[in-house]
This record gives C-alpha cells, sequence and structure tokens, in this order.
C-alpha cells in the first residue's frame, strides 16, 4: 500500500488535484515495477511531490521516488540535475519526462540545513552550493530570465496601480525601476531558481547538496532572494546579500537589482492573487533599496 500523507492531499484542491492525489497509488506502483523498485520506509513529502524511499533490486542501492504534477518548474528539473550530475546536487538515476516521475540518489532526510544553527555558516553554504551550480554549461529547452523579466514588468505595471498602500506601491515602483535598468541583460548561467535552506540536505558523499530545482537560464543575482528570506531575519539582510555575493562573484548593483525583482516578482504573484504582502519581503526590498 502507498501511504499518502494527509499534509500533501491538502494541497492539491479542485478537480484537476484531486485526480492527481487519486492516480498516485497507480503511479507509484507502475514505477516500483518499471525501475526495479521496493518500498524501504514510510512516504514523505515535499512541498508538492510525494517521495518514497525505495531499494533498487538489482543492486540494493538506496533511492527515492519523486511523484509529482508536470508544469513549467517540475519540467526543468530532470533537465538540469542532468547537468549538474550530482556536482552540488542530487544525483538523478532515472527519470520520465512524461509523468514528471524521477528517481533520485536518497540524501539524509534528517539532516536539513535549515536545522544548522549558525545562519551565517548555513548562509555560505548555500553560497558555495550556487557558486558551483551557476558554473554549469546550462543546457537547452530550459526556461530563460530572458523571456520571464520582460513579462514580469509588464504585469507590475498592470497590477500596481490597483495596489490600495501608496508606501507600499511607491516600494514596488522602486523595484520595477531596478528591472528595468537590468532586463536587458538576463544572464545566461544555469539557476536553481528556488535554493533556500530547507532546499539542501545532508549526504554521505558531500556535506550538503542542493535538491528541488526549479530551473532557470539567467543572472545569477535572481537566485539570491530565497536565502535572504528563509529563517528570515532582519538584522543579517545585508550580511546574507553581500557574503554570496562575494562567493559568487557577482556585481553588487546587478546582484541588487535583481533581488529586487524578485521581491517584486513575488508581490506581483500576490495582488494579483487578491492576498497581503509579506513584510518580510518588503523589509528585505527596503533595505537593498537604503
Amino acid at each position: 500500500m502507498i501511504d499518502i500523507p494527509d499534509e500533501l492531499i491538502a494541497r492539491y484542491e479542485g478537480t484537476a488535484g484531486r485526480a492527481f492525489v487519486a492516480a498516485l497509488p497507480a503511479r507509484a506502483e507502475r514505477f516500483l515495477d518499471r525501475w526495479g523498485l521496493r518500498l524501504d520506509g514510510p512516504s514523505m513529502y515535499g512541498r508538492c511531490a510525494l517521495v518514497l524511499p525505495v531499494l533498487r533490486v538489482g543492486d540494493g542501492s538506496r533511492a527515492v521516488l519523486k511523484l509529482q504534477d508536470v508544469d513549467d518548474e517540475t519540467a526543468g528539473e530532470p533537465v538540469a540535475l542532468r547537468a549538474w550530475d550530482g556536482d552540488g546536487a542530487v544525483r538523478l538515476l532515472e527519470a520520465d519526462d512524461e509523468t514528471g516521475t524521477l528517481l533520485l540518489e536518497r540524501l539524509d532526510a534528517g539532516r536539513h540545513l535549515a536545522d544548522l544553527p549558525d545562519t551565517r555558516e548555513a548562509t555560505l553554504v548555500v553560497a558555495r552550493l550556487l557558486a558551483r551550480l551557476t558554473a554549469a554549461e546550462p543546457p537547452a529547452g530550459l526556461r530563460r530570465l530572458g523571456d520571464v523579466a520582460p513579462r514580469l514588468g509588464e504585469r507590475a505595471a498592470a497590477a500596481l496601480p490597483s495596489h490600495p498602500d501608496p508606501a507600499e506601491r511607491r516600494l514596488l515602483a522602486d523595484c520595477a525601476a531596478a528591472l528595468a535598468e537590468v532586463v536587458g541583460e538576463p544572464g545566461d548561467r544555469l539557476l536553481h531558481w528556488d535554493l533556500h535552506f530547507e532546499n539542501v540536505l545532508a549526504s554521505d558523499r558531500a556535506p550538503w547538496l542542493a535538491i528541488d530545482p526549479k530551473p532557470l537560464v539567467g543572472d545569477p543575482g535572481f537566485d539570491l532572494f530565497p536565502a535572504l528570506w528563509n529563517r528570515f531575519d532582519a538584522g543579517e539582510v545585508r550580511w546574507r546579500f553581500d557574503a554570496m555575493a562575494d562567493v559568487l562573484g557577482l556585481d553588487r548593483a546587478r546582484a541588487r537589482a535583481w533581488t529586487l525583482a524578485r521581491v517584486l516578482q513575488n508581490a506581483v504573484w500576490t495582488i494579483e492573487g487578491g492576498g497581503r504582502l509579506g513584510e518580510e519581503q518588503l523589509e528585505i526590498a527596503r533595505q537593498l533599496l537604503s
């Protein structure tokens, strides 16, 4: 029997979401058989994926079977993981592009970088991983910041006038102005897009490895924001930003502009969805603009 955690079920709403969850047991059985696997522990879950610890019957090696829906973000995950080939990231063993199902090496799910007490040390771990990941040659077929950024500018221009808070509106207008300064030079490196402390696990073959990329080809400055927001500490924003920029050898002004673009991106999504802007993200923008 394939156990699907209630917390994962709750994240899938609507007809399509319920259909995805209902199909998970059959999909799991299909790939257990196809790739010669057997279950090796209780089910786990990520933000939107069912993760099953497994053993490969052929050699007894440990792995995890990741079952997820396919969208613009998850479609690129196996492409990026093949490019990294385990250098700074979890190693991909098998992939089915049609369903988004992945077989990955098993890392230590009990040791997250998020549990490291020293957030400065954790920030440097993220920075060093980003330096390795962005050094890889980006493969063809991935989303590109050169396409995303101009559309973000257009959506911001449409969304910001309706935002009721004038101070927040001015702050986001400054973020949009920063984006406009760099939108013509979007960069060409392979980005993780979502590398924060909870997306880094310990491993037997390396101290820390990145998981769950949402890959994008663009400027490495666009990859700094998650580690500024995760385990947010207003007093550490500038230190984290400077430390990561130093490790990656980034131009400060460009990295600042692309980080402000990430704040703008999240804000536009929130405004379009009728939600309330997050104070922590706004504070990141205030500090980088000050």
